[in-house]
């Protein structure tokens, strides 16, 4: 019969079953000592009690102790193979009293049987709907699926990322890499190029671009139409025009500006060697008169320029296009009539240095009807003016043109608004920090407002005019420096006034988040970037790292150097920075084996030591032509040579000598050049060779000889060739390493 044995404890009373007592005669029949608590009950002493009896701890609580059972030990099984576990049930005081009654004992068997019974029909039922809910789970999952066509990938990913987009086992992707002999695991990133090889072993079309975001960005763009529109008319006011000065390097931009601007600070005098290599923003008042306000930017013409051309266009309302009478339309003077065509911008010809000589207006004007500009005095509609800005001709002209096709063009903006425009020019400065050059295109610009530009951001600090006055705000039209950005943002960048700190934060963090996808194929095992499936394994390649004044002389630069490249050799940018040249850069072209170029921007003391102990190159230039030419010189010196096969000699076989059972000589007589040993030989027989390798022996009569001149005799025998005939030739021939001269 199970014994019932009561627990006590510091909170409650305890029921604890325990097992039959052994019976006598038994091995666990000993009876070990016992000791007694304060109530004068019995407890065996903790490990003495037999086996059989061992279950629940029954000791009494120690002082200090919080009196919890221990675990229990695991009891024998009952004969019938089922394992009942130790049950507990709080009682009162009253059934602690009456504890020898056997309808009490009676109850609590019944109340331990039904316990367990509720208790296997409860994990029954909860068994039961777990594997119901599972099966649900896996229904709903399978008939969820569906079959990939297309996937969006705009960034490199992880091969497990991958995998899951195409519905394809990591280890079938991991198979065909090897099969084009990239090792690697389902937790390396693989660049966009090698998901794009892998997506076509499976016939899945890969977009570059989001659908959804594309979508989101046009709402965004009909929503700040459809808000513009609402806005009040009488909000609207008149603001001034903002032009570009666009043209070829050298046919007087920035020469046209300075006369534009009346300024005893010539513009030109501050470029290095007269180029323009940066874009320049300044506001110009006609005849002293607010209402004539006048924004010109002034884009550099050097064709490593692009983008900053092209940013220059989009920025402004008209287009100065400057031709030199002299020298007709050239290169860039193409790309800055496609930029202004494809940016919407009306373009007024500005056809300088006429008073040159050899300047020849009418020819200008032929040209740009070959373009698609017909001037008006043509019967087109294009507006020319000649112009020479050294002697400020027709500048007055030009100006009341550009005032007439902004008042046809009726610009306006909305003052009470939150700041909007564009980023015309950024650098660092090591006193003011990050510097911006803004245009305001819509609203008021203050100290004090939110800014968000990129992924850049900052509350104002101090807004600076084109003239370095301080000034309070910047209302529409105007190009204006600000300081307190977080960093140097990106040339081109759109900028908003944001309502404050937080919202200016969430947005900056969103835009970073998408920046360091873009980033992650920088960070690629080289075995698992594009070249490695191409097999361009053994293309050399140089590692750069640009640093510059601006991040628009950045970006040109590097668009300089990747046209560059040949099949021959690569270039791979590491970096691309704003700033001097500092030990950081050093020690990460140190790392990298790269090359450091700097652009306008000097090289501060602890990066030059670093560049001596880690045996680093450093490069500095201020005029970018001089970058590309000293770059090819490099890329150039990286080149295989080009191997030339030179003919030394030639040698008529007049007579065969065999020597011994097998070896035979050549008796020759050299007809031209001379015949040396050391060097390379074939042996033509009827014009064909025959054989090619190195000659054994060289004798005059019995002596070796290194050389044979022409008109004279000599003996000739090659190894393991014993083929010669009378009439055979023997060519002797070296090869030369000439340097490349061009990429």
């Amino acid at each position: 019969r199970p014994r019932v044995e009561v627990v006590k404890t510091q909170s409650r009373l305890e029921i604890v079953r325990k097992a039959p007592r052994p019976q006598e005669g038994s091995a666990t029949a000993a009876k070990p000592p016992y000791k007694k608590d304060s109530d004068g009950k019995k407890f065996p002493p903790r490990g003495s009690r037999p086996e059989g009896e061992r279950g629940k701890k029954t000791f009494p609580p120690k002082d200090g102790q919080d009196g919890k059972p221990s675990s229990a030990v695991k009891r024998p099984e009952r004969p019938d193979g089922v394992k009942k576990p130790i049950q507990r049930h709080i009682i009162s005081q009253d059934i602690y009293e009456n504890k020898g009654s056997g309808k009490k004992r009676s109850d609590n068997r019944k109340k331990d049987k039904d316990f367990n019974s509720k208790k296997e029909e409860q994990e029954r039922i909860s068994l039961e709907k777990a594997a119901a809910q599972k099966h649900k789970k896996k229904v709903h999952k399978d008939e969820e699926v569906k079959e990939v066509t297309s996937i969006v990938v705009n960034h490199a990913m992880t091969i497990s990322e991958l995998s899951e987009k195409i519905q394809k086992t990591p280890a079938e992707i991991v198979k065909f890499l090897m099969m084009n002999g990239i090792i690697a695991t389902i937790n390396q990133l693989i660049d966009v190029d090698v998901i794009k090889k892998i997506c076509a072993e499976y016939n899945l079309e890969v977009l570059d671009e989001d659908l959804d975001a594309y979508i989101e960005e046009e709402l965004e763009k009909e929503q700040e139409k459809k808000a513009l529109s609402e806005v009040d008319k009488k909000l609207l006011k008149k603001r001034a025009p903002v032009v570009s000065i666009m043209g070829h390097v050298d046919h007087g931009k920035t020469t046209l500006l300075d006369s534009i601007r009346a300024s005893k600070h010539k513009i030109v005098a501050t470029e290095v060697g007269g180029i323009t290599q940066s874009i320049g923003a300044y506001t110009v008042y006609l005849d002293n008169n607010k209402e004539k306000k006048i924004v010109f930017v002034d884009t550099p013409g050097h064709e490593a320029f692009t983008e900053m051309r092209a940013r220059g266009a989009k920025a402004t309302d008209i287009a100065i296009l400057v031709v030199a009478a002299d020298d007709g339309i050239m290169p860039q003077t193409i790309e800055a009539i496609n930029h202004a065509k494809a940016a919407d911008v009306p373009i007024i010809v500005a056809v300088n240095k006429i008073d040159k000589p050899g300047a020849n207006p009418d020819k200008i004007l032929q040209q740009l009807t070959e373009h698609g500009l017909v001037p008006e005095e043509w019967g087109g509609d294009t507006i020319t003016v000649k112009v020479s800005a050294l002697q400020g001709t027709g500048i007055d002209e030009l100006l009341e043109y550009i005032l007439l096709v902004a008042d046809i063009q009726d610009l306006k903006a909305n003052p009470k608004a939150e700041a909007s425009g564009v980023v015309i020019e950024a650098n660092l400065d090591k006193g003011k920090g990050p510097v911006a050059t803004l245009l305001v295109q819509n609203g008021t610009l203050r100290i004090g407002n939110c800014v968000v530009v990129g992924t850049a951001c900052g509350r104002v600090r101090a807004l600076l005019s084109d003239s370095g006055e301080k000034i309070q705000k910047a209302e529409p039209s105007t190009p204006v420096e600000i300081l307190g950005l977080t960093e140097v943002p990106q040339a081109g960048d759109r900028f908003e006034v944001v309502k404050n700190e937080k919202e200016m934060k969430a947005i900056v963090e969103k835009r970073k988040e998408k920046e360091r996808d873009k980033r992650l194929e920088a960070m690629l095992p080289a075995h698992i970037r594009r070249e490695a499936v191409a097999g361009d394994d053994n293309i050399p390649q140089l590692n750069l790292i640009i640093k510059a004044n601006t991040h628009g002389a950045a970006e040109a630069v590097s668009q300089a150097i990747a046209q560059l490249e040949s099949k021959e050799i690569t270039t791979k940018i590491i970096h691309v920075g704003v700033g001097d040249i500092s030990e950081a850069d050093v020690m990460l072209a140190s790392a990298s084996g790269a090359l450091i170029l700097g652009f306008t921007v000097k090289t501060d003391h602890n990066a030059a030591a670093a560049a001596d102990r880690e045996g680093v190159t450093i490069k500095t230039y201020d005029i970018i032509y001089q970058i590309l030419e000293d770059m090819e010189k490099t890329m150039l010196s990286l080149l295989q040579p080009e191997i030339k096969e030179v003919e030394l000699g030639k040698a008529e076989v007049r007579q065969v000598f065999t020597i011994g059972k097998t070896t035979k000589i050549a008796g020759c007589y050299v007809t031209e050049g001379k015949i040396v040993r050391s060097k390379a030989a074939r042996l033509l027989r009827n014009g064909q060779e025959i054989f090619k390798g190195a000659i054994d022996q060289l004798k005059r009569f019995k002596d070796d000889v290194k050389e044979v001149a022409q008109g004279f005799e000599c003996g000739i025998s090659f190894s393991k060739w014993n083929d010669i005939e009378v009439g055979d030739i023997i060519e002797v021939s070296t090869t030369e390493e000439i340097e490349r001269d061009s990429l």
